[in-house]
């Protein structure tokens, strides 16, 4: 919605609910209708005392302090401030209070404006005068539905918002959100109130999960009602206006969950292109994928470039130590950080590290999943890496590798290429390695593209990055060299790009060798399927999924084109358009698939194939000679030989 068709929600009438919203919190009684009870409510803290706010009590002497509310009654503040068992309310618990009064206050000042636009106010003063038509009986029950349904969503959607920022890694399962009630919004809010707090008696125990418990149940709640309002009637008094709290910078559209990134905001040491010396093809490819990322439309959840092609999910860059893998990350995380900082969008980066492999059974597996779901969250722009990967996922058969490493091995599959995997285009997975080899074979071939991070290479590369990581505090001269000249992406890439023109690994130049000996320069579908069919005869592991990964970098090279930089300079150009002039756009500069780039992807593929073979024989048969001469000497040794 845009912001200049937002109306301002006054601080005063939201704070005019506070003293409401209080007395929800502080207890009221609620039998269940659609949801299963599973606990009872929280018991008084200590019984016989009061809280400092008033609740009803008996006129019965003797009984004046004691408290009314039945086994069945919700004292949900009780219920937040016990978790963790401490008699003192924790930080944690006093920030979800707060978010709770200030969300159920944002939704009673919503309903009352609702209630306006709709003409509800009306009916109901006549309702309570005894005035109501008969005959407009069902307008007010459908009215009273409608504003019931704008309480939920406001009042989910505005906690979910408020505690984004206090979110942590904590993921936590068994969430319903089943009692739905529409009679009016104070059932309704009753509702919701009595099954959070079912939820937190099963899955909250602590700080975190206090709060995650709570974002659990209020995304699960704005997903519950979205689904429910498709089919109301009579809801354009609330979706066909927009609101905007500014003291929160909370949006209100519709039934639309309002985005904001959870967490706090990316700690990296952001890195510009010009910072980053060799590494060409890698460099390029990373800088249009920032982009790419960030043509995401919100409203449609998709990425014209998933619909177009050429769209890089996950992809896999590795290297020799020292190469540059960190840098080419904090220049990608820093490119796409700036362009969502421009367009006003949501950016969160992860990095899944050593420290996720815990010694408990099913925990990695846990934290894994985690660290995926938070990259892929439709509701921000996602940058996950996998630094190290070798180490963190386990090659499957591998006896070295722990249960742990199996454990992460198993999610990444699943999360890159299973039968579940929805690809948005709002996330994009890097995987980064020293010793690629190491990596397990299935989970290496979910990387649709391949990034040779081989660092600098040439003289005017070692000069450059002499002279880059040096500074400029010094005097001496930089000599006969055109410094940076050799880092033109564009004379670089074509150049990296061109020596794929022919194999560069011996094994695949003598598969290359043998097919073109026979049919020639490769012209055809059918002469380029034959040369496939000769490496998969040649190197068993490759199969299908090495297809779809090279036609994948072949649509990505049809979509190798350069964005006008207004484009991302200031959003109304691009970036704010609506999803099918993206599209438009987009297409518009699309190039042709040609011969050469078909020929170049399938050898940098293969290429990045064999090199991994290779050097995974290679190690095994070096460690197996190791093994060999140890035993050997041992044996000599035991002789007496030695």
């Amino acid at each position: 919605m845009d912001i200049r068709n937002e109306m301002e929600l006054p601080e005063a009438e939201i704070r005019s609910h506070y003293a409401q919203a209080l007395s929800l919190l502080n207890g009221f009684d609620h039998a269940p209708r659609l949801g299963r009870a599973s606990v009872q409510a929280a018991p008084e803290r200590s019984p016989g005392i009061p809280r400092r706010t008033s609740r009803f009590r008996s006129t019965t002497p003797g009984l004046a302090g004691r408290s009314t509310v039945r086994a069945e009654g919700i004292q949900l503040i009780d219920r937040i401030e016990g978790v963790g068992g401490d008699d003192l309310p924790s930080p944690a618990a006093a920030t979800v209070a707060r978010a709770l009064r200030r969300a159920l206050a944002i939704s009673l000042a919503v309903v009352d404006e609702v209630a306006a636009r709709s003409g509800a106010a009306e009916l109901k003063r006549a309702n309570l005068e005894g005035r109501l038509p008969g005959d407009r009986r069902a307008e007010f029950a459908e009215l009273l539905a409608v504003e019931s349904l704008a309480a939920m969503s406001v009042f989910a959607n505005a906690t979910a918002f408020l505690l984004a920022e206090h979110a942590g890694p904590e993921t936590v399962e068994g969430i319903t959100a089943d009692e739905i009630l529409t009679d009016n919004p104070t059932v309704a809010l009753q509702g919701a109130l009595w099954e959070l707090d079912q939820n937190l008696s099963r899955a909250a125990f602590d700080d975190k999960t206090l709060i995650a418990t709570v974002i659990a149940y209020a995304e699960a709640l704005s997903a519950a009602v979205q689904a429910r309002a498709e089919t109301a009637p009579r809801t354009g008094s609330f979706t066909g206006a927009s609101w905007r709290v500014a003291a929160d910078d909370f949006p209100i559209a519709g039934f639309a969950p309002a985005t904001k990134a959870r967490g706090k905001p990316v700690q990296l040491a952001f890195k510009t292109p010009e910072e980053v010396v060799g590494n060409a093809i890698a460099k390029h490819q990373m800088m249009r994928l920032s982009r790419m990322l960030v043509a995401y439309d919100f409203d449609k959840r998709m990425n014209p470039f998933v619909e177009l092609g050429g769209f890089i999910y996950t992809f896999l860059g590795d290297g020799k130590p020292g190469t540059g893998k960190t840098t080419l990350i904090q220049m990608m995380a820093g490119l796409i950080n700036d362009y969502c900082t421009v367009a006003g969008y949501p950016f969160r980066y992860a990095n899944l590290s050593i420290d996720n492999v815990d010694s408990y059974q099913g925990k990695s597996g846990q934290n894994a999943r985690a660290f995926i779901d938070g990259v892929i969250d439709p509701s921000v722009i996602g940058f996950g890496t996998i630094d190290d990967i070798d180490q963190i996922a386990g090659k499957r058969g591998d006896k070295q590798s722990s249960s742990g490493q199996q454990e992460i091995t198993a999610v990444l599959m699943e999360a890159f290429a299973g039968a579940s995997t929805i690809v948005r285009g709002n996330a994009t997975f890097g995987m980064f390695s020293n010793y690629a080899e190491s990596i397990d074979d299935a989970l290496r071939q979910r990387a649709g593209a391949r990034f040779l991070i081989d660092g600098p290479k040439s003289r005017a590369d070692y000069i450059d990055i002499l002279a880059l990581l040096l500074g400029k505090r010094h005097q001496i001269p930089v000599g006969e060299h055109d410094l940076m000249k050799a880092q033109a992406i564009k004379t670089a890439v074509a150049d990296s790009l061109e020596r794929h023109n022919q194999p560069q690994e011996a094994g695949l130049a003598k598969v290359w060798g043998e097919v073109t000996a026979q049919t020639g320069t490769l012209d055809t579908l059918a002469e380029f399927g034959t040369y496939l069919h000769a490496i998969s005869q040649a190197d068993e592991r490759f199969t299908g999924r090495a297809i779809k990964n090279i036609t994948d970098a072949i649509k990505a090279r049809s979509m190798d084109f350069d964005m006008p930089d207004e484009w991302f300079e200031s959003p109304e150009p691009f970036l704010h358009q609506p999803y099918a002039r993206k599209l438009e756009m987009i297409e518009a500069l699309r190039q042709p698939i040609t011969r050469e780039m078909i020929a170049q992807e399938i050898n940098r593929y293969a290429d990045s194939e064999w090199r991994y073979a290779d050097n995974s024989d290679e190690v095994a048969i070096e460690e197996a000679v190791r093994n060999m001469e140890r035993m050997a000497e041992a044996q000599k040794r035991y002789r007496g030989e030695g």
